[in-house]
């Protein structure tokens, strides 16, 4: 099996209500990573990506956080509606989303 191009991470920080730092679980993370990996078995793009859930990310406050490697790109605010997008413009066409992107994250 070779390496992939991309490395999509999830993160599914649960924190508890209340939290300062907010909790992207409470924002939907679960089904942003499910729908990660439902478009890469739509595509078989298993060659093209990983996708794995991860931890805190950061900004937890500002909605689901998506990190895509090897460029550092992190996507704030991402949902279901967003991951196509994200596989047709980053992982297959090498063009960030912009409106995604978190501003002044620095990886």
């Amino acid at each position: 099996m070779s390496r992939p191009e991309y490395h999509v991470f999830v993160c599914t920080q649960n924190r508890p209500p209340q939290h300062p730092r907010g909790s992207c679980a409470s924002k939907g993370s679960m089904a942003v990573l499910q729908a990660f990996w439902a478009e890469q078995q739509k595509r078989q793009a298993y060659e093209k990506c990983a996708v794995t859930y991860s931890g805190c990310l950061g900004p937890c406050d500002q909605g689901v956080n998506v990190l895509v490697y090897p460029e550092s790109v992190l996507y704030r605010g991402v949902t279901e509606a967003d991951v196509a997008e994200i596989f047709t413009s980053h992982l297959e066409g090498g063009v960030p989303v912009a409106r995604l992107i978190a501003s002044g994250a620095v990886w």
